[in-house]
């Protein structure tokens, strides 16, 4: 019960007060770890395929585990002092692992220079949530690259923590967050990170496969909730759900794409090279910078119902076990 305690008191923390830039925040230790590891391990290795790749595996397995390890210890030592303070902690700790109001916060933030025809703005604020190049974006360039994190943040950056949560607490919810900060700094598919970042890319995969789902019927629930078209929402997820290269991240794209009838995905440019990409959506209409606070809404209800419905299969497991 201190678990699930814990986990609806670090969700309602996460709603009012997202990530302030002065309170030091986990996933940056993370996100340093990573960094030095890489470092180091790319010095100590051979730079052949097989060198490369048992790096990128060593460095994730180093990385998830002192993630993991860290929380348990001080939770272990903090249940044995007080159970209170056992909650207190890991509520704590499990705000730290939710991003829902932090994704709106700097979703809005580009948002609002759309508004005020700040170009070069918005370019730069939407540079510091998306992986892409944006210096040459256009204002639906922009716009569409907003939406996209949102939607596909919903499930890795919400939804996913919240079912590892729920599981086992913060070490695994801290475990989860590894892996997903490691997909997103060495899991790219160029030169340099072909086989460096392969073992995260596909632990990431394996780790999101069923929360993308769960995230995906959600959120079509939620378009029915915000008076979206729910039913092109659920039509585009069935068609486009696997419009990537990565076997989760279109699929709460798609939802999203279909519930506000717009065209996502498509081209982008990373590190100044062009990659190719399968578009998400129908261009039933344009896309409008009004849409990035109709994807965040989407993105609330799904975040509210899915704690919601986590909540209660938690409670029933407590109660029959």
């Amino acid at each position: 019960m201190n678990l699930l305690i814990a986990v609806i008191i670090g969700f309602i923390l996460d709603l009012i007060f997202g990530d302030p830039q002065w309170l030091p925040h986990p996933v940056r230790f993370i996100g340093w770890m990573i960094s030095k590891g890489e470092s180091f391990l790319r010095k100590l290795l051979p730079g052949t395929q097989k060198g490369e790749f048992l790096g990128g595996m060593a460095l994730t397995i180093l990385v998830t585990a002192i993630s993991f390890a860290v929380p348990f210890t001080v939770l272990y030592f903090a249940a044995r002092l007080s159970p209170v303070l056992e909650v207190v902690i890991s509520s704590i700790f499990c705000y730290q692992i939710l991003a829902t109001k932090c994704l709106r916060t700097e979703s809005m933030r580009v948002y609002y220079q759309l508004e005020n025809g700040d170009l070069p703005n918005a370019r730069k604020y939407l540079s510091w949530i998306v992986g892409r190049d944006t210096e040459n974006l256009t204002e639906d360039g922009i716009t569409k690259a907003a939406v996209e994190t949102v939607a596909e943040n919903t499930s890795d950056g919400v939804v996913a923590p919240l079912i590892f949560l729920m599981i086992w607490g913060a070490p695994l919810g801290f475990l989860y967050k590894a892996v997903n900060t490691l997909d997103s700094m060495i899991g790219y598919k160029n030169e340099k990170y072909l086989y460096f970042g392969r073992f995260a890319a596909r632990l990431d995969d394996v780790m999101n496969f069923i929360p993308a789902i769960f995230s995906a019927y959600v959120m079509i629930l939620a378009s029915f909730l915000n008076r979206l078209d729910f039913v092109n929402a659920f039509r585009i997820y069935k068609r486009d759900r696997r419009n990537h290269s990565s076997p989760n991240s279109a699929r709460t794209e798609a939802v999203c794409a279909g519930a506000l009838k717009v065209r996502l995905a498509g081209d982008a440019y990373y590190f100044g090279k062009l990659v190719k990409k399968p578009t998400i959506g129908d261009n039933i209409r344009n896309i409008q910078i009004d849409d990035i606070p109709r994807a965040n809404r989407l993105m609330y209800t799904t975040a509210v119902i899915s704690a919601a419905v986590l909540s209660l299969l938690r409670l029933i497991i407590i109660l029959i076990v």
